[in-house]
C-alpha cells in the first residue's frame, strides 16, 4: 500500500546493528565467552545487518 523502505544513511545502520549485536554479545561475555571472540561476532553481525539493509532484504 505504501513504500516503507526508508533511505537511512550508512552511519545509522551501522550504529543500530552494532547496538543490537553488542547487547547479545555482552551477555555472552558475562557467561564466560572470550571478549575477542565476542567482538568478532559483533562485527560480523553488524556487517551482515548493514549489507542486508542496503540490499533491501530486511
Amino acid at each position: 500500500m505504501y513504500n516503507n523502505q526508508t533511505n537511512k544513511d550508512l552511519l545509522s545502520s551501522v550504529v543500530t546493528a552494532s547496538v543490537g549485536a553488542g547487547i547479545v554479545t555482552s551477555f555472552a561475555v558475562s557467561q564466560g565467552q572470550h571478549p575477542l571472540m565476542a567482538l568478532a561476532i559483533t562485527v560480523i553481525a553488524a556487517l551482515f545487518a548493514v549489507v542486508c539493509n542496503r540490499f533491501g532484504l530486511i
